[in-house]
């Protein structure tokens, strides 16, 4: 499972944005899409949705393509951030699909014109998909080049007014501060505000994203990570 604690099903949030890395996606394959892992997410979302909870997603797109990796390989920057918001809207439609296979009823909105396969990203529209109970996926990130889906994930819940920002990345059971994966010593943080991680250097979101749900107000209880109280991030892990 990529998340190690399940998504709240009381009501303490109304509407929450779920961040999914695209490692989460992968399962134990080393890039693309496992279905069997796809599908037990999806399992879970819609469990979660069940117990009340409006649910809006943002997915990356690191099990296909990274837009600084490829820029560090050469490619133009603002080139590779586009061909990693399309990886992001190939994950949004997979995972669109094992959604509605559990019978939930899901729109993909994309920041990029991709009209027949999602709708264009439309806020009141997606407030609208969301009060009528359809979990909403954003694709494409913000749809500009130099921005990261974890800033695009802070944008959109601070648009939406999301209660929440819970991240679901891969391999870890929680925030620490370092990546447990590859220092056996990095203790396990309870508790961290948006403050602390940016002057820590924790890689819990990005900066940009950080800042914005810090000046924004969204979440500051809890985790840095988007939640509060009995909630919990399902992981932090390495970017």
């Amino acid at each position: 499972m990529a998340s190690a604690t399940p998504l709240p099903r009381a009501a303490r949030f109304e509407r929450v944005l779920l961040k999914l890395s695209g490692e989460a996606l992968m399962g134990d394959r080393d890039h693309g899409i496992d279905p069997d892992r796809i599908d037990s997410l999806a399992r879970e979302i819609v469990d979660a949705q069940a117990g009340g909870l409006q649910i809006a997603l943002v997915i990356g797109a690191g099990n296909i393509v990274r837009g600084m990796d490829a820029a560090a390989s050469g490619m133009d920057r603002a080139t590779a951030d586009y061909a990693g918001m399309l990886a992001t809207v190939l994950n949004s439609l997979a995972v669109q699909d094992a959604l509605e296979r559990h019978d939930a009823q899901t729109r993909v909105l994309s920041a990029i014109t991709v009209a027949e396969v999602a709708e264009p990203y439309i806020r009141r529209r997606a407030i609208r998909h969301l009060e009528k109970g359809r979990i909403v996926i954003f694709a494409a990130g913000t749809g500009n080049p130099f921005f990261t889906t974890d800033t695009a994930a802070a944008l959109r819940a601070l648009e939406i007014g999301a209660e929440a920002i819970l991240m679901a990345k891969n391999g870890v059971k929680g925030v620490y501060d370092g990546d447990p994966r590859i220092d056996p010593n990095a203790e396990f943080l309870p508790e961290l505000t948006h403050l602390e991680a940016i002057e820590r250097g924790l890689k819990v979101m990005d900066t940009t994203a950080l800042s914005l749900c810090m000046d924004n107000g969204l979440a500051e209880a809890g985790s840095v990570a988007g939640t509060a109280g009995d909630a919990r991030p399902a992981n932090q892990g390495a970017k």
